[in-house]
């Protein structure tokens, strides 16, 4: 059974920081790209970040020199360093693969980041 457990979030000011990590179980996670999204309130789900099974990462331009992404493989872990964090990047962040627009697994119960300006 696939699962994705996100966590890390919170509440912080601009300019502030936090690092949420995705533990992944039920697949072979070395093996696939995976991607951090969001979903802000009233908004569809949006890529912020993802990183190649070999380590190659690409990131949303809103998000770029701000969020770095990196993963674990001997912990099937995957994270999201986040600096200066803007109002704008409050919502909902969740970890799954990344296979262009999709399929994708099914989703995690994700992380609340709120960003106070």
């Amino acid at each position: 059974q696939v699962q994705f457990v996100e966590s890390g979030g919170g509440w912080v000011q601009a300019g502030g920081s936090l690092r949420l990590s995705c533990a992944a179980s039920g697949i072979p996670f070395s093996f696939y790209t995976m991607g951090w999204y969001r979903q802000a309130p009233g908004k569809q789900r949006e890529l912020v970040a993802s990183i190649s099974s070999g380590g190659g990462t690409n990131s949303a331009d809103s998000v770029k020199g701000r969020f770095s992404i990196s993963r674990d493989n001997a912990k099937n872990t995957v994270y999201l360093q986040m600096n200066n964090l803007k109002f704008e990047d409050t919502a909902v962040y969740y970890c799954n693969i990344y296979r262009g627009g999709g399929p994708f697994l099914s989703w995690g119960q994700g992380t609340q980041v709120t960003v106070s300006s």
